[in-house]
């Protein structure tokens, strides 16, 4: 039997017990039937041609989960190519028959996926609340009387009903995180042209990224890597530069008070705060930084001159269509025409002035950890109030494209009466996408939220993100291998990373060995003294670099535990008792690093 929510784990368990992709596809079609919210999808596969594609996957490929995405069935914003179905940014007037697939959606579909149907959306993708379509708004899954955000609605809702496995929605000021966190879901915003764009109807064209919706961290990556990849015919397409992030010691920017603002829903604002004590539960430093320079920048989407990108995409069809819009999209994209080319640069100036403010406070941090929306709100606030509401879902999204970062966003948990959720997301730098998200699983995980509307849900096993760190060796290094040493790069160059700085148990001695070159210090245990503890610095090895590592340490120094301030034991250099009579002790420094400073004023002074 198939769960409520299709995660990729469950559906792959299911085809190795024997179920068959055609009786997987039946129960979907099922399930769309029987579901209360009609705005979910534009266009539905037809179901001869949905049995169809499932047959045709056994035939071309006979072995249960023998592909990455074998039968496994996903929804696509209908803004995205498919062949064989309309495409028409929900707008009938506009609709066409593509002939071909998206080039994401021809990866998906090489990969094993099947599309069950086109989802809808804010009418050409403009919006972050999923009201702004003639074929009707989608509803939280939780509460009909809320908006399932946008504009990548249908999407979120159709993988929170237990629909798809998956979906695609397209992000340009935040659709591809919003919906997920009305909805109880991961949203994956892979860095700008990661995953080509080609056969997507733009938005604003530099800077749209078509993202995905799951239900857990692993799985949406999973999706993400099958669809990425350089495709010549998209001309903002690039190929991935993989970025790194240090796993320990990592440090995580959150909003500082001045830069709170949840529009009166403390809920939400609760939900955050828990948040972030649970990512300091999982050895996260939390650093509280400077908003105002990303904040400025959101502001550029929709109230400086990108918002002529939007014109740009639809101009033509505008001249001739203007009475097919939705009123307020129509006021959005009209809006455009008060920029001109000098706005552009303008814009363009002030946008590159803000990315070196905001390079400023990366120098502080690893990744953000953010409200995904503030806030929430009814259908029937929104459409009262469509501009203004609209922009407060997008205060922590927006600036992301324009910064061309990646991003996850998770469930953070519902509000204390049980009845609404909310998310947060996690942003690092431009190809931090992988960097991400082991961590994200992991809070996704602590945060115990459920996947879509089954909120009890135990996140699968199988679908951990793996850390790259599992297995790697921690070591406690106090003297010439410290950070700015001059044996350091002896653990950067195996692939160690700086976990964390602290200080050793009062019980500890430092010595400075004679004789050695460069000089070296020796660390031995007093019972009984009693310290301030000695400053160390933990870093972590691969298991093969810390046994050549050790393997290569001289005498009289060698490897032991060493007990830390927070009462952990910890592999490190210890020297033999023997080696320190008539060396220079230099414990009341507090550590190597203040001694090589002493040293090298007293030979500035002599000389």
């Amino acid at each position: 039997m198939l769960p409520t929510i299709l995660d990729l784990s469950s559906v792959r368990a299911a085809y190795a017990d024997g179920l068959t992709p055609l009786a997987l596809v039946e129960e979907v079609m099922s399930r769309c039937d029987s579901l209360e919210d009609p705005a979910v999808f534009i266009t539905r596969t037809p179901p001869d041609t949905l049995r169809a594609q499932a047959k045709a996957l056994v035939e071309r490929a006979p072995e249960p989960n023998s592909l990455p995405l074998w039968g496994i069935p996903f929804a696509v914003k209908d803004n995205i190519d498919v062949a064989g179905l309309p495409t028409t940014a929900a707008c009938p007037a506009f609709a066409y028959h593509p002939d071909k697939d998206a080039t994401l959606i021809a990866r998906l579909r090489a990969a094993g996926a099947l599309v069950i149907g086109k989802t809808n959306l804010d009418q050409f993708a403009t919006g972050l609340n999923g009201t702004r379509s003639p074929y009707g708004a989608p509803r939280s899954v939780f509460d009909s009387a809320y908006v399932s955000g946008g504009s990548s609605s249908g999407s979120a809702v159709a993988v929170a009903s237990g629909l798809a496995s998956f979906s695609l929605g397209t992000d340009t000021a935040g659709s591809g995180r919003v919906p997920a966190a009305f909805n109880n879901l991961v949203g994956v915003k892979p860095t700008p042209g990661l995953v080509p764009n080609t056969g997507v109807v733009p938005a604003c064209r530099s800077v749209d990224v078509v993202t995905v919706f799951a239900g857990t961290v692993g799985d949406g990556i999973a999706v993400r890597q099958v669809m990425e990849g350089y495709d010549a015919e998209d001309p903002f397409s690039t190929d991935a530069r993989p970025v790194t992030l240090a796993r320990g010691g990592l440090r995580i920017g959150v909003l500082a008070g001045g830069e709170r603002e949840f529009y009166g829903n403390a809920e939400v604002e609760a939900l955050y705060d828990a948040a972030i004590e649970r990512a300091g539960s999982l050895g996260a430093t939390i650093v509280p930084f400077d908003y105002a320079p990303f904040r400025e920048a959101a502001e550029l989407l929709y109230n400086g001159p990108w918002v002529a990108e939007r014109l740009a995409a639809v101009k033509d069809f505008l001249d001739s269509h203007g009475e097919d819009f939705d009123p307020t999209v129509l006021a959005i994209i009209e809006g455009a025409k008060r920029f001109d080319a000098v706005d552009a640069f303008e814009g363009k100036y002030k946008l590159e002035a803000l990315r070196q403010k905001a390079k400023v406070e990366w120098g502080k941090v690893d990744m953000l950890l953010l409200p995904t929306s503030p806030t929430t709100y009814t259908v029937e606030a929104m459409l009262a109030d469509p501009i203004a509401k609209n922009s407060h879902f997008g205060r922590y999204t927006n600036f992301a494209n324009l910064f061309g970062y990646a991003a996850i966003a998770i469930p953070a948990g519902f509000d204390s009466k049980g009845h609404l959720p909310a998310g947060v997301t996690l942003v690092g730098p431009a190809f931090s996408d992988d960097a991400l998200a082991p961590f994200a699983d992991q809070m996704h995980r602590a945060l115990a939220a459920g996947m879509g509307k089954d909120r009890t849900a135990a996140l699968p096993d199988a679908s951990k993100v793996p850390d790259p760190e599992d297995g790697m060796i921690e070591i406690v290094v106090v003297g010439a291998h410290l950070t700015g040493m001059p044996l350091n790069h002896q653990l950067t160059s195996g692939g160690g990373k700086l976990v964390r700085r602290c200080r050793t148990a009062g019980d500890y001695r430092l010595y400075a060995l004679p004789g050695t070159v460069p000089p070296k210090p020796g660390l031995i245990r007093d019972p009984g003294f009693e310290g301030a503890g000695l400053e160390v610095e933990v870093w972590k090895l691969p298991a093969e670099a810390f046994g050549r590592f050790v393997a290569d340490i001289p005498a009289p120094l060698g490897i032991g535990k060493v007990t830390l301030d927070d009462g952990k034991a910890v592999s490190s250099f210890l020297c033999e008792a023997h080696a320190v009579k008539g060396a220079e002790e230099i414990t009341k420094l507090g550590g190597w690093r203040a001694f090589i400073t002493l040293r090298s004023s007293k030979i500035l002074k002599v000389n």
